[in-house]
């Protein structure tokens, strides 16, 4: 239940199992089912729940929407409820109140690993990791870790941004951890970091990234959904999972790009927030639904995969 008639106390009992029995979020994390594991042929739909770690708060035209943490949480486990949502990328507050909730179940788990980065900070570039480690996801029983990379040539922090995420990459891929690399060319705009959303500066982006690392054997993309996904998606042969962003356009706009985009090869799923727990219209039950409905989740790949070998 959200908004005024939710009960004010029904997350009281977080803030006393954390006060009495901290060591409660590595029991719920060492007792959940895993989830199976990623598949060829089976798009996954993830949910993003890291922006309030950045300072991120806001969504659309609703600045600080993502403040009240009990309403978040509503929508999260109402998200979470859909079997069809296989996991979730969360900071490790939001992380860890999921888990003793036993929201994560069976589902996949994602850390936010540098969230130093401010939105609006002069250091935006500068994204120092100040979440997920990667021994606590290892300990986590986690599937990966998250990095935003931001890469600005106009900005001298790029060098050590791109120097940290590249050790990150290689402490994970250590632990046999996916890397979901999250990479943006980005510019400085009367004062604000601007993500540069053209094709060629998210295709010379994949670039960057792909790169990072002594090895990509376990790097992921997480991409933006631009113009000519076709070109973007032939720059990398790692596993993509597409974002939403803070959505502008309208739901079926949004989903109509999805869908195309969800077709291309490579294409892994969609790793979402706002667009589905904020909905402009309707509740985060039916926009999940509706997300969920766009994603090949047969075995139909991995049929001809195996019959092509066989012959």
């Amino acid at each position: 239940m959200t908004g005024a008639a939710a009960d004010p106390r029904r997350y009281e009992h977080l803030s006393r199992i954390r006060l009495e029995d901290p060591d409660a979020v590595r029991r719920a994390a060492a007792d959940r089912p895993p989830h199976p594991g990623p598949s060829a042929g089976r798009q996954n739909l993830i949910l993003a729940a890291d922006h309030p770690a950045r300072g991120a708060l806001g969504v659309g035209d609703r600045p600080a929407v993502m403040a009240n943490r009990h309403e978040l949480l509503d929508r999260l486990q109402e998200a979470l409820a859909n079997p069809a949502v296989d996991g979730v990328l969360a900071s490790p507050d939001i992380m860890d109140d999921l888990l003793l909730l036993g929201a994560l179940d069976g589902k996949l788990l994602f850390g936010s690993m540098n969230r130093g980065g401010l939105a609006g900070s002069v250091n935006e570039v500068e994204d120092r990791f100040t979440g997920h480690t990667p021994a606590a996801l290892e300990e986590l029983g986690a599937t990966g870790g998250k990095m935003l990379t931001r890469i600005c040539l106009g900005d001298p922090a790029t060098p050590a941004a791109l120097e940290a995420a590249a050790q990150a990459i290689n402490s994970l891929a250590e632990r046999r951890l996916v890397a979901m690399v999250e990479p943006f060319m980005s510019v400085w705009d009367n004062g604000l970091l601007r993500n540069d959303l053209s094709t060629d500066a998210v295709v010379t982006s994949v670039a960057i990234a792909s790169g990072l690392g002594s090895t990509s054997a376990y790097t992921w993309m997480k991409l933006p959904v631009v113009r000519d996904m076709e070109r973007v998606l032939a720059s990398t042969t790692m596993p993509t999972v597409l974002l939403g962003g803070d959505p502008t356009g309208s739901p079926q706009e949004t989903y109509s790009l999805w869908e195309e985009a969800l077709k291309l090869p490579g294409v892994q799923g969609l790793t979402v927030g706002r667009t589905l727990l904020f909905p402009k219209t309707g509740t985060v039950s039916e926009a999940v639904a509706a997300a969920a409905a766009l994603l090949r989740t047969g075995t139909a790949s991995n049929t001809r995969s195996e019959q092509e070998v066989s012959s």
